[in-house]
């Protein structure tokens, strides 16, 4: 029988799931930050959240209607990582060893 270190395999999940849970509230924090800054603004801040989500905004916009507006794109792009999150949960769940 072999024993899997828990800290190990803990990190196996979390590691992933740190990365959606940021990327997903960066996005979010780019949709709040929309509503106050101009798309063009040469705010410091605003050109992080743009650098950072922008890879995943245009996957997302390859399944969303060319017709939604951009705010529409990032927060279905927050739902996406959401259910990502919900995913990868279950996944571990579903793989884990049976206690008991």
């Amino acid at each position: 029988m072999t024993t899997v270190n828990p800290l190990l395999a803990s990190w196996l999940f979390m590691a992933p799931n740190f990365i959606l849970a940021a990327l997903m509230y960066t996005l979010l924090g780019r949709v709040l930050l929309g509503l106050f800054v101009a798309p063009e603004s040469p705010n410091y801040i605003w050109r992080f959240f743009c650098r950072v989500t922008d890879p995943f905004v245009a996957l997302i916009s390859l399944v969303t209607p060319r017709a939604a507006v951009p705010v529409v794109v990032w927060l279905m792009g927050v739902v996406w990582l959401f259910w990502l999150r919900v995913g990868l949960l279950y996944l571990f769940l579903l793989l884990s060893p049976k206690v008991g």
